[in-house]
């Protein structure tokens, strides 16, 4: 997708903060964070959002999930960390690329 902000950080297109990436996903740095530690996973494929996802998907959101807090605990967080994904704009979704945000290092707001 042309106008797709993280289409163009995975097209190199824009810079990131990159945390991880192989084949099909990449984890970089939130540029907004809610906590000492943020970041987020993506699908390098365009997804616009978990709504958007099928049975096709299912081994890709396996991996960002089971990548997750292999990357939380070298970020720092052996402590624990919140998984967020934010889905449609009634779900506070944003940036219409599917995307997981960890975060964690210090206090979180109860949800």
């Amino acid at each position: 997708m042309s106008d797709c902000i993280f289409c163009k950080i995975v097209a190199g297109e824009l810079p990131c903060s990159k945390v991880y990436e192989d084949d099909e996903i990449l984890a970089f740095h939130d540029i907004r964070p809610v906590a000492p530690v943020h970041f987020m996973l993506i699908p390098k494929a365009h997804i616009a959002s978990l709504a958007d996802c099928d049975e096709r998907h299912q081994a890709l959101l396996g991996r960002i999930l089971l990548l997750a807090p292999r990357l939380a605990r070298e970020q720092g967080l052996t402590n624990g960390f919140r998984t967020m994904i934010n889905t449609g704009r009634g779900g506070g979704q944003e940036v219409f690329h599917l995307h997981v945000h960890v975060f964690g290092g210090g206090p979180l707001r109860p949800m």
